[in-house]
């Protein structure tokens, strides 16, 4: 049993294609698409899995798309379990504009999933052979999942003894706080979101972080500030992580590489600080890489080191 369980309440597939201009009223034609896993919690998972760590995704299965997922997934050697729901999981499109390198994205919002469905997804934690250290809950909410779902997975984790993380956004992550969770990684609108409060300097953003924590909603924020790295906030620390310079290919999954890097960094026995820094360079890789692909190792370690020195 792995130490990592994700958790994806939204799962998809990701369709990748190109096509030379987008123009509105014209039939557009576009280059062989190319499929991969989407949803937060099962990019995580991919990510992990490019890393060099091991983790067990759970989502629920749906229908046609969510057998090519479970072949995705076990191409990329990801483990998983599935639940099954009557509807069918979403497809997800992201088109690049050849003529500019813009790229579009069209993300779908899923099917609707009953109480009794997403209950069973949260329940099948109960049958993991041994508890996992971490569960990490991921992603948006399809249509018919309450906002206060991940409260609902922070309480199984909690009866698990597993440190619970949560990346999501909306009213999903307000509501998210409402049991104690291990780790957030908010961005700034995110942040001014969940505190009610205007955010400017770092100074402003560490009081919102510190009052969180204070309140025991959560015990490590790590604030994501895009090309500007990240503020890791914590009880009695706050430090400020510069990201690497690189050529921006696609933004597609950076935000997941950046979770699943600083998990791996923690399972390493990493300070949280360090941990946080292997996850900006884990996501500064994943912007190097086309489409939906995710971050590579080999560029993770490297600019983990550069930003180490």
């Amino acid at each position: 049993m792995s130490g990592i369980v994700t958790l994806t309440i939204n799962p998809g597939i990701d369709t990748n294609t190109r096509v030379p201009h987008v123009m509105a009223e014209h039939k557009l034609r576009c280059s062989a698409p190319s499929h991969e896993p989407g949803g937060g919690g099962i990019n995580v998972s991919r990510a992990l899995a490019r890393l060099g760590g091991d983790s067990l995704a759970v989502f629920p299965g749906g229908k046609n798309f969510g057998d090519m997922l479970k072949g995705l997934l076990e191409r990329d050697g990801v483990n998983y379990r599935s639940t099954p729901i009557s509807g069918e999981i979403r497809e997800n499109f992201i088109i690049l504009e050849e003529s500019s390198g813009q790229q579009f994205r069209f993300g779908m919002p899923g099917p609707t999933i009953s109480e009794k469905e997403w209950k069973s997804l949260l329940d099948e934690l109960d049958s993991l052979h041994s508890a996992p250290e971490y569960i990490i809950g991921s992603g948006s909410l399809p249509p018919g999942v309450p906002d206060d779902f991940y409260a609902h997975l922070a309480k199984k984790a909690a009866g698990l003894g597993a440190k619970c993380i949560v990346d999501t956004s909306g009213q999903a992550l307000r509501h998210s706080l409402k049991l104690p969770l291990y780790l957030i990684k908010p961005n700034l609108n995110e942040l001014r979101m969940i505190s009610g409060k205007d955010i400017g300097d770092d100074q402003t953003i560490e009081g919102c972080a510190r009052e969180l924590i204070e309140k025991g909603s959560v015990e490590i924020i790590a604030i994501s500030l895009g090309a500007a790295g990240a503020l890791v906030v914590t009880s009695d620390e706050c430090v400020r992580i510069h990201a690497p310079t690189v050529q921006i290919v696609s933004k597609v999954g950076a935000g997941d590489s950046m979770v699943a890097g600083i998990v791996i960094g923690l399972t390493r026995g990493f300070s949280v600080v360090d941990a946080v820094r292997f996850g900006v360079a884990a996501g500064a890789a994943a912007v190097m890489t086309p489409g939906t692909e995710l971050c590579r190792k080999e560029d993770t370690e490297r600019l983990y080191e550069r930003m180490s020195t």
